[in-house]
Order: C-alpha cells, then sequence, then structure tokens
C-alpha cells in the first residue's frame, strides 16, 4: 500500500535519513566504510588535541567524535559532513568556562556538559523556527575564501610535526611561520623523512592505483618505514614520536550541572556558542556541497547540530561541531552517504575498545603528512581562479575572507566576509541599472533594444530599469528619472520598461507616484510596460495605482506604441525629422496624415552583431 503523501513528508521530517537511505547499496557501504576507516583513524590524535585545547580530559575529545557524530549524520541534510570536536569550538570552550572553574576538574566537566546542552537546545529551536536562511547570507566566495584560509591553517599547524620542531601551542599563522624559520636548522631529518613518505605515498596511490585508500595506505607504509628508521639508527637518534597507547573505554553516562547557578554562568555564552558551531557546520556543509552538488536543507542541519549536541551531553561529548579536515578528508575519500560518519563513529567506539595499543606505532609525522593532504584538497583552484577572473569585487571578497581566516579567529573572518559581501550587495541593488531602449529594428518586430548609436524619439524616452525599487535604490532611480528631463527638457513622457522590475517596496511606490504626477504636470506622463503582476497589486493595495494610473500600465503582447503615440505632442512632432516609431510615417499622433511621409528609421536600423535584444525583452512584443 503507498504512503499518504502528508504522512511520508511529515515522517521524512521527523527521521530525514530516510529521504536518503535508497542511494545506499552495497558498493556504497563499501566507499563508506572505507572512509569510516580513514576518518577513525584521523580523529585519534585530533580528538586527544582537541579535548586538551579545551581543557577536557584526553578522552572528552574521542567521546565526542562518537555519538554526536551519529546523531548528527543522520538528523541533518548533509551527505559528507562530519561532526565532532573542532579547534574552534575547544578554544571558544576554554575561552568561555576557563574563568569559571580549574581546566579539567570535575566542575569544569560539568559546566562543559552544561554548556554543551544548552548551545544545543539553541541549535535545536533555531531549526525548529526555520531559521536555516541565516545561512544565505554566506555567500559561496565567503565559504570558498574561508575553506581556503582554514586549509593553510591546518597545514600550518602541521608544520612542526612534519620537521620535527617545538612551537608554542595556539601561536598565531604569522607567529607560527617565524618560529618555523627560526628553528629549521633544528628539523629532525627522520621526522621530516616520515612525513614526506607519507606525502608521496599518497600522492603516488591516488595517482596510479586510485582503488586503494591512498591515505590509510600512506599511514600504514609511512608507519612501516618509521619502524625500519627506528631498527635502523635507534629510537633514541630518529625521536620519531608517535601517537601513543590510549586508555579509553566507550562513552560513559554523564549528567550536566542543571542548576539555575550553572545554567546563569554559561546561559549568554552558550548562544554564542550555538551561534559559532551552526556558521562553521554550515560553512562547512556548503563548501562540500559545492563540490558534491548537493542541495542542502540548512534547516535540518541546524535541527541535527541541535541534536547531536543534546544527545551528546549525556554521553560525555563537550561542544561539537562540523570539521573541516574530516569532512573534506571524508569527501575525498569517496564517502557516498552520511553512513560514512557513522562507520567513523563506529570504527573509533572499536578502535579505542580492542585497537588502542596500536596508535603507539602510529608516527605523528604521518599524521602531519595525511593533514597535509586534506588541506591541499580543500582549496578549489578552479573555482578560485573563475571568481578572479569574471569580478572584482567577489575577488575582493575572497581576499579578505582568506586573509581574515588567517590572521583573525574563523569565526570572525566568516562575519567579515559576511558583512562585506552583504555591503557589496547593498551598493549593487542601490543602483539598479538603467539603460536608454529604443525599438527593435526589423519589420513587425515590437520589442526593444538598449540603445547604441541609434537616435532617440524627441518626446519620449524608454528606458530599461533592472532592479528592485527599495529604500536603498530609490536616490538613485530618482535621480536618474529627473536627469531625462534637466537633459532634454521635450522629453515630458518616460516609459519604463520593467520586466526587470522584482520588487517595490513603500518607498518605491512613492517614488513612482510622486514621478507620475510630476510628469503629468509637465504635460508628459509616467508608463510601464510589463509589471509584475504582484508589483501591481501591491501599488493597488497601498494607493499608488491612484497616481500612477491604471492606463499608464501595458502588458506584454500588444504594440505598446500603438496606444502612446496618440498621447505625444502633434506639433513637436510635426517638426520633428527623426521620426523613429512606424507610426510616425502615417500621420501625426492626433491623427493628422502627414504631409511629407517618408520611411521611419525604425526599418532602416542595420542589424546588430548577435541580435542585442535586452535580456528583459526577448521574445516578447513592445
Amino acid at each position: 500500500m503507498r504512503a499518504h503523501p502528508d504522512r511520508s513528508v511529515s515522517l521524512r521530517a521527523l527521521v530525514p535519513f530516510i529521504g536518503w537511505w535508497h542511494r545506499v547499496t552495497p558498493g556504497t557501504l563499501r566507499f563508506d566504510a572505507i572512509a569510516g576507516l580513514t576518518g577513525a583513524i584521523l580523529v585519534l590524535p585530533q580528538a586527544i588535541a582537541y579535548a586538551t585545547i579545551a581543557g577536557m580530559p584526553a578522552q572528552y575529545g574521542l567521546y565526542a567524535a562518537m555519538v554526536p557524530a551519529i546523531v548528527a549524520a543522520l538528523f541533518g541534510s548533509s551527505w559528507h559532513l562530519v561532526s565532532g570536536p573542532t579547534a574552534t569550538a575547544s578554544i571558544v570552550v576554554f575561552a568561555t568556562l576557563s574563568p569559571l572553574a580549574a581546566p579539567g576538574s570535575p566542575d569544569y566537566v560539568a559546566l562543559a556538559l552544561t554548556l554543551t546542552l544548552v548551545a544545543g537546545l539553541c541549535k535545536l529551536a533555531m531549526g525548529i523556527m526555520r531559521m536555516g536562511t541565516l545561512v544565505n547570507f554566506v555567500s559561496n566566495t565567503v565559504v570558498i575564501g574561508f575553506t581556503s584560509g582554514a586549509a593553510v591553517l591546518i597545514a600550518t599547524s602541521q608544520l612542526k610535526n612534519y620537521f620535527g620542531v617545538q612551537i608554542t601551542r595556539g601561536a598565531t599563522f604569522v607567529h607560527t611561520l617565524v618560529e618555523l624559520f627560526h628553528q629549521l636548522p633544528d628539523t629532525n631529518i627522520y621526522v621530516a623523512l616520515v612525513a614526506t613518505v607519507t606525502l608521496v605515498t599518497g600522492a603516488l596511490v591516488r595517482r596510479f592505483v586510485p582503488r586503494l585508500p591512498y591515505m590509510i595506505t600512506a599511514m600504514f607504509v609511512a608507519s612501516i618505514f618509521a619502524a625500519a628508521l627506528d631498527w635502523l639508527v635507534g629510537a633514541a637518534n630518529t625521536r620519531i614520536e608517535t601517537v601513543g597507547a590510549l586508555r579509553a573505554g566507550l562513552p560513559p553516562l554523564s549528567m550536566p550541572d542543571l542548576s539555575f547557578d550553572a545554567i546563569r554562568k554559561i546561559g549568554s555564552s552558550s548562544v554564542a556558542v550555538a551561534l559559532l558551531g551552526l556558521t562553521e557546520a554550515l560553512s562547512i556543509a556548503r563548501a562540500v556541497a559545492l563540490k558534491s552538488h548537493q542541495r542542502l536543507d540548512a534547516n535540518q542541519e541546524f535541527i541535527g547540530q541541535g541534536l547531536s549536541n543534546i544527545m551528546g551531553t549525556f554521553f560525555s561529548a563537550y561542544v561539537t561541531s562540523g570539521s573541516f579536515t574530516r569532512s573534506g578528508l571524508n569527501y575525498d575519500v569517496g564517502a557516498k552517504t552520511p553512513l560514512a560518519a557513522v562507520f567513523a563513529a563506529l570504527f573509533l567506539g572499536t578502535i579505542v575498545l580492542f585497537v588502542a595499543p596500536l596508535a603507539a606505532y602510529l608516527p605523528v609525522a604521518a599524521m602531519a603528512g595525511v593533514l597535509l593532504m586534506v588541506a591541499y584538497s580543500l582549496i578549489d583552484g578552479p573555482v578560485i581562479r573563475s571568481i578572479v577572473r569574471t569580478s572584482r569585487a567577489e575577488t575582493a571578497v575572497l581576499i579578505v575572507t582568506f586573509v581574515a581566516t588567517l590572521l583573525i579567529e574563523l569565526q570572525f573572518a566568516i562575519y567579515i566576509g559576511v558583512i562585506l559581501s552583504l555591503m557589496l550587495f547593498l551598493n549593487r541593488t542601490s543602483r539598479p541599472a538603467i539603460q536608454t531602449a529604443v525599438p527593435a529594428p526589423g519589420q513587425g518586430a515590437y520589442h526593444f533594444v538598449p540603445r547604441e548609436r541609434e537616435p532617440e524619439c524627441c518626446q519620449l524616452k524608454m528606458i530599461f530599469v533592472d532592479g528592485p525599487l527599495y529604500f536603498g535604490a530609490v536616490d538613485h532611480v530618482q535621480h536618474s528619472l529627473h536627469g531625462i528631463d534637466e537633459a532634454n527638457p521635450a522629453h515630458k513622457h518616460v516609459l519604463i520598461l520593467a520586466p526587470g522590475i522584482n520588487f517595490v517596496d513603500a518607498a518605491g511606490m512613492t517614488l513612482l507616484a510622486e514621478e507620475a504626477k510630476r510628469r503629468r504636470a509637465m504635460g508628459g506622463g509616467l508608463y510601464f510596460h510589463r509589471l509584475k503582476a504582484e508589483i501591481v497589486a501591491t501599488m493597488r493595495q497601498s494607493g499608488a495605482l491612484d497616481d500612477v494610473g491604471e492606463q499608464n500600465l501595458f502588458a506584454m503582447g500588444p504594440n505598446v506604441i500603438d496606444q502612446l503615440y496618440p498621447r505625444l505632442d502633434s506639433e513637436v512632432c510635426r517638426q520633428c525629422k527623426t521620426r523613429i516609431f512606424r507610426q510616425c510615417d502615417v500621420a501625426l499622433p492626433n491623427g493628422e496624415p502627414r504631409a511629407d511621409p517618408q520611411a521611419s528609421l525604425t526599418s532602416q536600423y542595420p542589424a546588430r552583431a548577435g541580435g542585442a535584444v535586452h535580456s528583459s525583452e526577448r521574445g516578447t512584443e513592445g
């Protein structure tokens, strides 16, 4: 029996993973399992490092990569986003809680769990209220710039492990490079060799044996190579550090501190943590979706992130979000469905239970090599080149976001990019394109084209207006309309070719009404061709249509010049030698036959290269 459509839709809202479950096949399971295993191995050192940054016991980083990752994958919308502990979230947790309790203490852990719960509730509430449209303010250019900057940061953070030198933890991008420059003479050649072997192996396997999981292969080869170096040279001489044996089990059940005092302490911070986590997760999801050509549901992603934090609170996990490194790796290795993130969490639990001692043989330098490969894959060169070639404004947004990501904290880099994008958008929309038009050449053509060198009618000015008429654009449009009769006082009549006007607000309505009255007082008129029906309805409701006049609106179909020509001044037309309309050749506007008929210039216009019909008038009648 076929499911009722409404019931199916409501069920999908509750359990969104049924929407992509049909994509699961034996083939996708194999790819997802490989991606999951790779991700599980990668997250081991990351989770421990992030927990340390957050001021939490090391095992809490591993816990944060298990249950939250599964919940976010099943209840989110992205096919490739992997959630768990992140550097940004960990830094924010430490900055929020360290003034309130001693890092690593039971009180600190309890407050971290409370912060996670309240932040998760905020995320869930925003998703239920369908506030996912907030992500639309993060343009693709901002995402590309942010992703590229984060990739450079990931690579920079691994340079100390690549060269085997000591760099201050938490150092800025510039400070890291400066310290590395001064310490290059102290490079541990054996560590650098292991990292290089990882890079070379991964590149060769990816290029020549694409069926093999190149990152796992690279780590395996690097581990053997490091073991061989230790045997040949001696571990005391090579000083090749490994991830180290892990002492942790499955996530234990936990309970946050729900006292009024605890919630009061972290209440305001939890909102900021929620907003930061959502921005980070959605930016990453969109960056990967650009490559996978997936359409995201931002509201569902909000819900997934909220549920993952809420559930994680009761399984010893602190604040989680989307991970740049693991999401990029997930896509790069070939994950096909969100089950890859589920597999990663399950594999991680298995590794922690049974294979944790083997981490003692995985060189930290090999992990550095893998992270460098991931960072490289996050930089989308073709898209960046396309942006640079096509738009200076978008290039500026890209560069500013990229530089801000390197020099400022990640969340502020996104905010700066978004603000700059909005400023450029408002600047563009505040100046709608206004272009002079003329009747299209050729017998039987009733549409209009942008004017190039053709003569104009001495009484009727025809213009294309492309863009919304809202409060920010009113000044520009008003200045342009006044400039028409200032440039030529005889242009008392104005025809606005309006299919490009997609929105008119109250300020725009007032402008059009006042301009219509002004032109009538001059002895002319303001007319509209192909104004959208919804805009006409709004004008009628606001009363602006009473001033504009219903008789001055012309729809697609009839020849608008046939209806406007009789409204022109016959005495002016009598002296005019241009005669750009076909009607000019027959009679004056008052119907008086022409005493000196001649071919109108509209039939004499030369054919244009490419048929330069305006996009808003293409294939339509005038």
